[in-house]
């Protein structure tokens, strides 16, 4: 029996699969967000347990989303961001953060899932007359397709800001990853930028409530060690500092990043490793 609905949102509320915990769901969850199900908060609920420190390396990596992108659209001018593996909708939004510096920034952001979809139709809207925001229903592992759909929103004779924002981990091969980033970042006009986060595997912890959560799920997240994660910059010019904790990266940029009692004032390292890196 199939949907005849012609509304976008209800045909994919109509594919939302509730029976298993799904990761964006759970880190809308873990960010105080209303949008998951039960299945969702009790793997979230479990992972805590394990890692109490999971909330914290969520709103790590909100904050880290929030000074990259504000540095790109204020120090480096970028007015065009393509947000891969968008995530449900919650605080500081890419296409908020962008327009807030600049208010004619285009954002288009790419998601297959089927909420996030919903959701996207009423919420990821442009805040600003000047600005445009454009939401694209595809996979992450079809960087042509999604390169080709975004043409129709943004100019790629200007420079574009890929983000690709805890997503790479749903690829299980390390090299299917790099070559997926190496793709999207073919496609780009010189001067463009990535900007990425993953999980890191350097703490056991952490590890263990990972290994233990991809036992449940159906699409398990793969943890990478940072030089691995560091691939994916191969060929690109990086930001200082680089390849850090994204509670360290560049915290200049306020916007969040940690409460200042790690050592020597920083805010506390997470087991989320990023960076921000220019195309030559």
């Amino acid at each position: 029996m199939t949907d005849g609905s012609t509304d976008p949102a209800q045909r994919a509320l109509s594919k939302i699969d509730t029976t298993a915990p799904q990761s964006a769901r759970i880190w809308n969850y873990w960010l105080g967000g209303k949008d998951n199900y039960e299945v969702d908060r009790a793997a979230g609920d479990a992972f805590k347990e394990l890692f109490p420190g999971i909330e914290e390396e969520a709103r790590a990596s909100r904050y880290f989303l929030v000074r990259a992108v504000r540095f790109l659209a204020g120090e480096r001018g970028i007015r065009q961001f393509l947000d891969v593996g968008t995530g449900l909708p919650t605080v500081d939004n890419t296409h908020e953060v962008a327009q807030r510096v600049a208010p004619d920034a285009r954002v288009v952001y790419v998601d297959n899932d089927p909420l996030v979809l919903a959701h996207a139709q009423a919420l990821l809207t442009s805040t600003t007359q000047e600005g445009s925001t454009l939401y694209i229903d595809a996979d992450l592992r079809e960087p042509e397709r999604i390169l080709e759909a975004a043409r129709d929103a943004l100019d790629f004779t200007r420079p574009v800001a890929l983000m690709l924002m805890g997503i790479l981990g749903l690829v299980e091969d390390h090299d299917e990853a790099c070559s997926i980033v190496r793709r999207l970042v073919a496609g780009l006009p010189s001067g463009s930028y990535l900007v990425h986060y993953d999980g890191g595997n350097t703490n056991e912890v952490y590890n263990e409530a990972t290994r233990r959560y991809n036992e449940i799920s159906g699409a398990p997240y793969i943890l990478r060690s940072p030089e691995q994660i560091e691939r994916y910059y191969d060929g690109l010019e990086l930001v200082e500092p680089g390849v850090v904790s994204c509670s360290r990266w560049r915290l200049d940029f306020a916007g969040g990043g940690g409460d200042g009692d790690g050592a020597g004032g920083l805010p506390p390292e997470v087991n989320e490793y990023g960076g921000v890196a220019r195309k030559p």
